[in-house]
């Protein structure tokens, strides 16, 4: 009996590892390595022979960031993402940007027509707020034979436009916080009120003014497909981009907005110069946790506001990747020829409840 069982387990065991080993087989049957027309995958997965040396011809890749606002910190993690980028391909990235914590398109355009004559340039990524205010700039870079990158803002106009690749959130993700914002006022039991919805066009950033149209749109779609729409008064002003504010004293024409209307019940700000102000004027007024008061972008202001319920919400636009991207695709329309690759970063809404998950990687 003893000498059986010893058979039947080395014929198990011979079983198990024929077994095992056709199934390493199969495993690898499917493998590929080499392309249909016969090139090797990791031939064809290096970098061109070239690539180091393109334009400036110095061995080293460097590419120029500059924004509209270095001075509040938004773009502080789009700096980061792009540094990231740049230490993966070994590139080297600079960090650009006007010192002014409102935007400043102006400075902005400044700095641009500073870098464009660095002879160590090999690509340019900007911020387009001001539509209309760069096509210089893009011929310039295109004369040069620099590409081009846009991110976080948007110019449909801009010079050579489908010939460029735009990283950033479409304007029309705003709906988001004007949904939320609609079943904030549901969820309260609010049936009745105005909802603000401030905003400065004299910035000149047509996308901020894009964001506001697409809350108040969608404010109103809600408010209607619940049957409540008459009872509350949803001002973005005359062509619904936002009720006049002045962006150089945000907090106090937001709260005379707020007293002078006496029946404020929601708000929606579209940028990180109203949504700040935004939570200051509902605190001081005494609106804390009461008003459905929601905003864009999440830096340290904006999450402070959310711990302490001034802001009830307010929508990231994953600004990390705004600088990422923009770094790797001028690398791959380097050394691939891979041109106009647009990512949409869209939103995520953050509230109080979830606001401790945001920021731990600086993508905030």
């Amino acid at each position: 009996m003893s000498a059986l069982r010893t058979l039947l387990l080395a014929s198990a065991l011979s079983f198990v590892s024929v077994g095992l080993a056709a199934t390493g087989a199969m495993a690898q049957s499917g493998s590929i390595d080499r392309a249909v027309s016969g090139y090797s995958f990791e031939d064809a997965a290096k970098e061109a022979p070239g690539t180091r040396d393109f334009h400036s011809n110095d061995g080293v890749l460097t590419f120029a960031i500059v924004t509209h606002t270095a001075g509040n910190g938004f773009f502080d993690p789009v700096y980061v993402g792009a540094l990231s980028a740049a230490n993966m391909i070994g590139a080297k990235v600079l960090l650009l940007g006007s010192e002014s914590p409102t935007d400043d398109p102006a400075r902005e355009i400044e700095i641009l027509n500073q870098i464009i004559q660095d002879p160590t340039l090999d690509g340019l990524i900007m911020t387009t707020p001001q539509v209309g205010a760069y096509d210089d700039i893009v011929k310039a870079a295109m004369d040069k034979g620099l590409p081009v990158a846009t991110t976080n803002s948007y110019d449909g106009s801009i010079l050579n436009r489908n010939a460029i690749s735009h990283t950033g959130q479409d304007a029309g993700a705003a709906a988001i916080a004007g949904e939320a914002l609609v079943q904030c006022l549901q969820e309260r039991g609010v049936t009745g009120g105005t909802i603000l919805l401030p905003n400065d066009t004299a910035m000149g950033n047509i996308e901020v003014n894009r964001r506001v149209t697409a809350a108040y749109e969608a404010i109103v779609a809600g408010l209607a497909k619940a049957g409540t729409l008459g009872n509350f008064k949803v001002d973005a002003g005359p062509e619904s981009v936002g009720v006049s504010a002045d962006m150089n004293d945000p907090v106090n024409s937001i709260i005379s907005l707020i007293e002078s209307r006496g029946d404020v019940v929601g708000a929606f700000a579209g940028n990180n110069v109203f949504t700040p102000a935004l939570a200051k004027a509902v605190a001081q007024t005494g609106n804390s946790g009461k008003m459905c008061a929601y905003g864009f972008d999440l830096g340290p202001a904006q999450q402070e506001a959310l711990r302490s319920g001034d802001l009830t919400g307010a929508l990231g636009q994953q600004p990390f990747l705004q600088g990422f991207w923009p770094v790797m695709q001028l690398y791959l329309q380097i050394d691939r020829g891979i041109a106009a690759a647009n990512l949409d970063t869209r939103a995520q809404l953050v509230t109080g409840e979830t606001v401790g998950s945001v920021g731990k990687r600086f993508e905030n």
